[in-house]
């Protein structure tokens, strides 16, 4: 069977202005003293009973004091029902039999253990990341789930596992996406995924970012090799692309120039020529010839 949380939404209950209440709450007993003292001494039983009843009074008003910081929220309940939210910084006072839990509204981060996962080509990887995050609903953070802060933790390790195996490492294609290669767009896809998995506790995302990122250690040399490989064939193959067009532009401008009429074999060893020029690795001892070029 399938079960449903009841939802719960939050709504501003600030109780009362403490301080005057305060000050008014001890003044009246610091005034009890006297009609006890007074009671005592005549032995009227009928006001020493009332000064103390004043007195329990006041006591219980006093439990009704609480103290709210800035950007931190008192969640009010009584007997297990949900009354509102204290907001309003200070000292204010509600119901006595309420319960104030207190809740945090600040911006807290932290940085989630290096987790060890396999990325999308199966290549096992280390991944850890930064979450800055803050609580905006008290009352579904509070009864919605049932600790928010380990609620957190645990869906961002969830949400960093999943992301890790959606994308490669690395890759030498800009039209491809990688962990590596693309740092803005993983943390704003990363930062999306864990908010979807938090909207629930009441949990914003302000931001979060790939904090480690490294190949795992058992595969870390090999995978180093392929990656020097796999750049080493990426820049070869745009070296080769470039001196084919030098090639074609130098041929057709001395066509056009009308500078020297080359035959096919000679613009075959032209064109050989120029790319053992334009792709050795070393640089090319020049021969100058010094009769014609069919000689």
């Amino acid at each position: 069977m399938k079960m449903t949380l009841r939802q719960v939404t939050e709504r501003e209950n600030s109780g009362l202005p403490g301080t005057g209440l305060l000050v008014l709450t001890v003044l009246l007993l610091i005034a009890a003293v006297y009609p006890m003292a007074l009671g005592i001494q005549h032995h009227e039983a009928v006001l020493v009973i009332g000064v103390v009843l004043l007195d329990v009074a006041g006591a219980f008003v006093l439990a009704g004091f609480f103290v709210v910081n800035p950007n931190e929220a008192r969640v009010l309940q009584l007997f297990g029902h949900y009354s509102g939210t204290a907001k309003e910084d200070g000292l204010r006072w509600a119901n006595p039999f309420y319960t104030k839990r207190r809740v945090s509204q600040r911006v807290r981060s932290f940085e989630t253990e290096r987790l060890k996962v396999n990325d999308i080509d199966g290549n096992p990887i280390e991944i850890a990341a930064v979450v800055v995050w803050n609580v905006v609903d008290t009352a579904e953070a509070c009864f919605h789930v049932d600790d928010y802060e380990r609620f957190v933790h645990v869906q961002c390790e969830a949400a960093i596992r999943n992301l890790a195996t959606r994308y490669p490492y690395d890759v030498h294609e800009d039209s491809q996406v990688s962990l590596r290669g693309h740092t803005s767009i993983i943390a704003e896809h990363l930062k999306t995924e864990i908010h979807e998995r938090l909207v629930q506790a009441g949990v914003e995302i302000v931001e979060a970012r790939i904090s480690h990122l490294a190949y795992a250690p058992e595969i870390a040399q090999a995978m180093l090799q392929r990656q020097q490989a796999g750049a080493i064939i990426a820049a070869r193959q745009k070296i080769v692309e470039g001196a084919v067009g030098m090639v074609e532009m130098a041929l057709e401008r001395l066509s056009s120039k009308k500078v020297v009429e080359l035959d096919e074999d000679r613009k075959a060893q032209m064109v050989s020529n120029l790319l053992v020029v334009l792709c050795g690795e070393r640089a090319t001892q020049p021969v100058v010839n010094a009769g014609t070029i069919y000689q």
